[in-house]
């Protein structure tokens, strides 16, 4: 199917009037998940709640599409408010023992890195490594690897089914976040197999804040048991008039650990989303994000910039001397929408740009200052595509190392381009 990227792009009111790099921070929510949230409202309106029950039906229904997008079934589904919430639940469902450990990856998002605020209560270590020393941080007390597909800090795409390869015949869990690139890449828990996969939707499957889903293998809900217990906990919860007193009976399913009502309304939205990206195609649109991130790379190396190849739609930048924290609050005030972080300049774009309006040149020119300093910008590329606002580059100020003065050559930036996500600072 021949994808028609402009009209992609015209689901998104905000990009009439900002050019969105940021979707690595936040995406941008498209006009037809606003309405299904209105539509549910509305609805809630004319009937007055009367047909409650058959929102569970709806929420039935998007589960079915969540899991088609990740090739698993819907009785691997439930429903949660953020990725956390999936995190604490395996975590706190693990039996650990005074010397286990868990091991993440250096750079990872703040969910992975505050597992101590968790574990250490039960002697439990933690390890927070290097991807150069990932495997040597697996020992014979290693309870849970936790990790997302895309790297926080640095856009790394780590080899999940190698690891989760090496993991499973050492009896390790596998939990991995899918925050970071669901929606924009492709995942197949067929093939990774990973114990857990939690994605809060509000980034790359471009929902609203407060709703995303986690997949929980079968294997591991025969006996993770649930943290939350709530009026549909017991597996007869539909029969309304006469709901179960005692000990409840638990589901199978991954149902059973929503425990009580659901986000009706952000769910909707998410549905919506995650439905368009079904008809596009997973396929086409990871393509059409990863060869942005080529194209932007190559431009930005062009530049004079380090562009490591990450094998992610985030694209990690450094230019020597540029201070990314500056620059970000520059390019906002032009309406240049990216994310400083500690370390990296980052850009994410989903797939509402085109490939020949990316980038256009821009060189530092400040001599020795520059190069003394480590200091880097990062790009990620977009996953819903179409064309790049224009934004004139050349005429921002960037201050270096040692002085506040303007850096590169002061020219018109004719080329437009779109980033979703800018990161700045040095790379970790």
């Amino acid at each position: 199917m021949s994808i028609d990227w402009e009209s992609v792009r015209a689901e998104f009111p905000a990009l009439a009037h900002w050019t969105h790099l940021n979707t690595a921070t936040y995406g941008q929510v498209p006009r037809r998940a606003v309405a299904a949230d209105a539509a549910h409202w509305a609805d809630r309106d004319e009937l007055a709640c009367t047909d409650f029950l058959s929102w569970y039906d709806v929420a039935d229904r998007i589960r079915e599409s969540v899991a088609r997008l990740i090739h698993a079934t819907a009785d691997d589904i439930a429903f949660l408010t953020n990725s956390a919430a999936a995190l604490g639940l395996l975590a706190g469902g693990i039996d650990w023992q005074a010397g286990d450990n868990v091991v993440t990856l250096a750079g990872e998002f703040p969910n992975c890195l505050y597992l101590p605020a968790v574990v250490e209560r039960y002697g439990v270590e933690f390890r927070e490594v290097p991807w150069e020393c990932f495997y040597d941080a697996i020992d014979a007390r290693t309870r849970l690897v936790a990790l997302s597909e895309v790297n926080y800090a640095s856009g790394f795409r780590p080899p999940l089914e190698e690891i989760a390869g090496f993991l499973r015949p050492r009896g390790v869990l596998l939990y991995v976040d899918g925050t970071q690139s669901l929606g924009a890449l492709q995942f197949d828990v067929r093939r990774v197999q990973p114990d857990m996969l939690a994605v809060h939707a509000y980034k790359w499957l471009i929902a609203p804040t407060g709703t995303g889903f986690m997949y929980v293998a079968p294997g591991l809900r025969s006996r993770l048991l649930p943290n939350v217990a709530g009026w549909r906990t017991h597996r007869e919860w539909r029969n309304v008039d006469n709901l179960h007193h005692g000990m409840p009976s638990f589901k199978d399913s991954a149902e059973k650990y929503e425990g009580g009502g659901l986000q009706f309304g952000l769910l909707h939205a998410m549905g919506a989303s995650v439905d368009w990206m079904l008809e596009l195609g997973p396929d086409a649109i990871e393509r059409r994000v990863l060869e942005l991130a080529r194209s932007a790379r190559a431009r930005m190396a062009a530049l004079g910039a380090a562009a490591a190849d990450t094998g992610s739609q985030i694209v990690a930048v450094k230019f020597a001397g540029v201070d990314p924290s500056h620059l970000a609050r520059e390019l906002k005030a032009r309406r240049v929408v990216v994310a400083a972080r500690a370390t990296d300049f980052c850009a994410s774009r989903r797939t509402f740009t085109t490939t020949k309006r990316i980038w256009s040149g821009w060189k530092p020119s400040c001599g020795s200052c520059c190069r003394e300093s480590n200091r880097s910008l990062t790009v990620a590329a977009p996953i819903s595509g179409s064309s790049y606002v224009g934004f004139n580059l050349h005429r921002i100020a960037l201050p270096v190392h040692g002085h506040g003065g303007a850096v590169g050559e002061r020219g018109p930036l004719s080329m437009p381009f779109r980033v979703e996500k800018f990161v700045i600072g040095h790379f970790q």
